[in-house]
């Protein structure tokens, strides 16, 4: 063996090749000389006779001849480049060495390589190795991507466990929530939780960026809002100085701690008061929530009061109040909602959605549902463009 054969030969384990060929001495010649550098070989006679082999065990390469009894090579070739179980296979087409336009044909079709006939020995153990080794990458990238897929699958089952388990209820009162991430995890959350004196916390956010990133931090915001929403509460005298103080606190953190990261979340914070309907909040650079009226009309936007949370440390914000009479609903939103994208890039916009609350009234279920199957309608086959959350809350009586 020369050294070009030796080096063509040595840096790519043996491989399982099918030889397709309805010519015996080609199938012999070929079969014997792959079997000398350690490959296994299965043969077929016709194009057929191929599908029926690939349908029934793995390969790591196909050699196929083009004129073939029953299915030529051109058409073997397109069903397998066609067929998701298959088209990763590299497949080598077996021409001569005078037929150049079927050469392109192939390549176009999918084809990874070209073997010339009659055969060289150094070719052919250079386009195999050239082939196994391609074929290789593909199989490692492929186990990659599917261990990624399994770690992020399980960031959004943990991710998921982040979101409230059951919607804090109460006499003449009726909340709901929606949560449609973009990716399998999200930089949108929700979240509500009773505090002292039989009052309700209400809270939709957006942390900037999608992906990964925005997940862990989505985890970090949700968890110093919660967990300093239920000490400062219990503490404060006032829900105005609870509310700032849950919020500046989560500001000043993220702001101090992970200021490098440059991370921040836009935030609608709220406090509710089943037994009055009264609603204090801070809406930290988020999209204005509506109040609906008895008769489904947008009776006002509760507009920011402060910035998004994180930017700097010492940030101020007011707390503002708004009142819900029977009937009424709040309802607050992300900014995916609005920035929804169909096939032809046009967002779902702000007006829309407006018309879609300015109807009959409808409790939140309800309501939820049908913005999100105007969402569906709207998206149809594009990529969903950003994450959405929604959450609503009517007072029944």
């Amino acid at each position: 063996m020369s050294i070009t054969d030796k080096i063509a030969a040595s840096h790519v384990p043996p491989g399982t090749i099918l030889v397709v060929d309805d010519n015996e001495m080609n199938r012999d010649l070929l079969s014997r000389r792959l079997r000398r550098d350690g490959h296994t070989v299965v043969i077929a006679e016709h194009g057929r006779a191929a599908l029926d082999a690939l349908a029934r065990d793995p390969y790591d390469l196909v050699l196929l001849d083009i004129m073939m009894p029953e299915l030529t090579g051109y058409e073997v070739l397109e069903i397998m480049k066609k067929d998701a179980t298959l088209q990763h296979i590299p497949v080598v087409m077996i021409t001569a060495a005078t037929e150049e336009d079927s050469i392109v044909r192939c390549l176009l079709l999918g084809a990874d390589d070209h073997l010339p006939k009659p055969f060289n020995p150094a070719i052919l153990r250079a386009r195999v190795a050239s082939s196994l080794a391609k074929k290789r990458l593909r199989d490692n990238e492929q186990r990659y991507a599917q261990s990624l897929e399994r770690e992020l699958e399980i960031g959004r089952e943990i991710q998921l466990g982040f979101l409230p388990d059951a919607l804090p209820t109460a006499d003449g009162w009726e909340l709901r929530a929606h949560f449609r991430p973009a990716r399998q995890v999200a930089g949108d959350f929700y979240d509500a939780f009773a505090l002292p004196g039989g009052r309700v916390a209400l809270v939709l956010a957006d942390v900037c960026g999608k992906g990964v990133g925005a997940a862990l931090f989505m985890a970090l915001f949700r968890s110093l809002l919660r967990a300093l929403g239920e000490t400062e509460f219990s503490a404060a005298a006032t829900t105005s100085a609870g509310l700032c103080a849950t919020v500046q606190g989560t500001n000043d953190y993220i702001a101090r701690t992970h200021g490098s990261a440059n991370m921040f979340a836009t935030a609608y914070v709220a406090v509710l008061d089943p037994a009055t309907g009264a609603l204090d909040y801070v809406n930290a650079g988020h999209e204005p929530p509506v109040i609906l009226d008895a008769g489904g009309a947008p009776r006002v936007r509760l507009e920011p009061t402060g910035p998004a949370l994180g930017l700097m440390p010492d940030l101020a914000f007011t707390v503002a109040s708004e009142r819900l009479g029977a009937g009424e609903t709040l309802f607050a939103y992300t900014d995916g909602v609005v920035d929804a994208r169909d096939p032809n890039d046009a967002p779902f916009g702000e007006d829309r959605l407006m018309s879609l609350l300015h109807s009959e009234p409808a409790p939140p279920a309800s309501l939820l549902e049908r913005i999100d199957a105007a969402l569906s309608a709207h998206i149809t086959t594009a990529a969903q463009f950003d994450d959405v959350a929604m959450l609503a809350t009517r007072r029944t009586a």
